[in-house]
């Protein structure tokens, strides 16, 4: 079958697909004639320089733009494999991503292409790298030059070629990050019984909430591609000028982690009072748990009947969906399950929970057809999640009589921050490699602002004067910004068990006392 973004074309050539305005006055437009002539475009280029292989890796890199959509399309119709690649990455983070997972080419925006200049000796398989919206260093090649002499025509792909799949990758467990591998062997079928649930119309007009490396707004973006919405992307959200994006444009729908509505909602009123929000018809909150004092903030200015939350991962997908009628009734919980997918709780003796009540928790367990294809070359990771044909990502959970699901806590020692997921292992790794540190422990502590901060102790080696802000100084070198412990502090020795392991849960105790949930 010929690939949406080819039918709409034809269907509804002159209705606006993407729209790109800036606070600068900057604005792009592109119809969905001339977003698909822009994907054909980058086709016939990847294609030209060697990009042939079903699967072959393409890294991208580059803030939320028209680039990044027509990326996001061409991957699709070409058959490849897009690796989005997170911009606030270090240096040795991108370099390992790239490399681990096999990409031959990179496509990044030219604001990030100097992080590429100075990892090129570490990603020995790229072939090529091709820089768009602006110049090209001169080991670079310039997309835009490229694009401008391709054919827009449709590329000759091979009919039988299944669409592009996904990889993303997640921090690590055990300090590397892994790439989830998304292909296109899902259901057509639960995407649409989902997009119903959510109320999706080829009216809404989608805008984006967050960055569109990250799985949620990225995969709600393609979502809104498919049904044929129009789709507005914000470069680097600022929470006046998503105000203004949504009166300008009556924008309908979105994708939100809590952190950047909370930035809206405490806007001053005389700022808010400028802007008309009551064309948003579905905010659907994720990425992190929204306490109910958020979720009250937002009903407050937003239409009331606007609110879903859902609850996912980047392996899983869409698991939970809380309906707006339930958000003030079901207080802390994630929902019924969504269409086409099937949960149960496991015990630690891998025995179902069936029973009620936060004394009856278990790690829930998924099975659905939009559960990811595998973790790259780290197969024995996905077996390692897998129980009686069901996958996990270590969440632990209970019911209510009524059957919505609540998160109660981790069984792995995830953070989420402001929406990014976190994994300790990755930090500790990196502080102690640190020359004045003898050990360390990363965990999660709670945030008005950010749900959960990054909190380290830190043991010193012996006659060692290492203070916060070496610690600062040092991680900010090594890990992104978000990965960064925002507070240390200093112990004598760390608690362990009899076999060594450290005892986090005893660390973590104290910060959460008297709390609803354990994150």
């Amino acid at each position: 079958m010929p690939d949406f973004l080819t039918n709409y074309a034809q269907t509804q050539p002159n209705k606006l697909a993407v729209i790109d305005d800036r606070p600068n006055g900057k604005t792009r437009t592109l119809n969905w004639q001339q977003l698909n002539e822009e994907a054909n475009r980058l086709v016939n280029v990847l294609t030209d320089i060697g990009v042939t292989e079903p699967g072959e890796k393409v890294v991208w890199c580059g803030q939320n733009s028209v680039g990044v959509v027509v990326m996001t399309n061409a991957a699709r119709k070409l058959g490849i494999t897009s690796v989005p690649l997170n911009y606030r990455l270090s240096d040795d983070e991108s370099a390992y991503v790239t490399d681990h997972c096999d990409a031959t080419v990179v496509y990044v925006d030219a604001e990030n292409a100097a992080t590429f200049e100075r990892i090129r000796d570490r990603i020995p398989k790229v072939k090529k790298i091709l820089v768009y919206d602006g110049d090209a260093p001169e080991s670079m090649l310039s997309c835009d030059e490229l694009m401008a002499a391709a054919s827009p025509l449709e590329p000759a792909v091979i009919a039988s070629r299944e669409p592009g799949a996904t990889m993303i990758y997640t921090s690590g467990t055990t300090g590397k990050p892994k790439g989830a591998l998304r292909t296109s062997r899902t259901s057509p079928e639960q995407g649409l019984a989902l997009a119903q649930l959510l109320g999706n119309s080829p009216n809404d007009i989608y805008l984006t909430t967050g960055p569109l490396y990250h799985s949620g707004p990225g995969g709600f973006m393609v979502t809104a591609l498919a049904y044929g919405q129009t789709i507005i992307t914000q470069r680097k959200f600022d929470p006046q000028d998503w105000l203004r994006l949504v009166d300008k444009y009556k924008a309908s729908t979105t994708f939100s982690a809590p952190t950047p509505i909370r930035m809206i909602c405490n806007l001053p009123p005389e700022i808010k009072k400028n802007y008309n929000v009551s064309s948003m018809r579905c905010m659907v909150a994720n990425a992190a748990p929204w306490s109910m004092t958020l979720k009250k903030m937002y009903l407050d200015y937003f239409p009331a009947i606007s609110l879903y939350e859902i609850y996912g991962s980047t392996e899983l997908g869409v698991n939970c969906v809380l309906l707006p009628e339930d958000q003030l009734r079901k207080p802390g919980s994630c929902g019924k399950p969504s269409p086409l997918v099937e949960i149960k709780l496991f015990d630690d003796d891998s025995n179902e929970v069936t029973g009620f009540g936060p004394q009856q928790t278990g790690e829930l367990y998924v099975k659905s057809p939009s559960v990811f294809a595998d973790y790259y070359k780290q197969h024995d990771k996905y077996v390692a999640d897998q129980k009686h044909g069901y996958q996990t990502v270590g969440d632990i959970a209970y019911r209510d009589e009524d059957g919505y699901l609540y998160i109660w806590d981790r069984k792995k020692d995830m953070i989420i921050s402001a929406g990014m997921n976190i994994y300790p292992a990755e930090i500790e790794g990196v502080l102690e490699n640190h020359q004045e540190i003898y050990e360390a422990a990363v965990f999660g502590i709670p945030s008005e602002e950010w749900g959960e901060s990054v909190h380290a102790v830190i043991v010193r080696r012996p006659g060692s004067t290492l203070t916060e802000a070496d610690v600062d100084v040092y991680a900010r070198v090594h890990l992104a910004s978000y990965k960064v412990p925002r507070s240390v502090t200093w112990s004598d020795e760390l608690p362990k068990t009899g076999s060594g392991k450290i005892l986090k849960r005893d660390l973590r105790a104290p910060y959460w006392a008297g709390r609803a949930s354990q994150v």
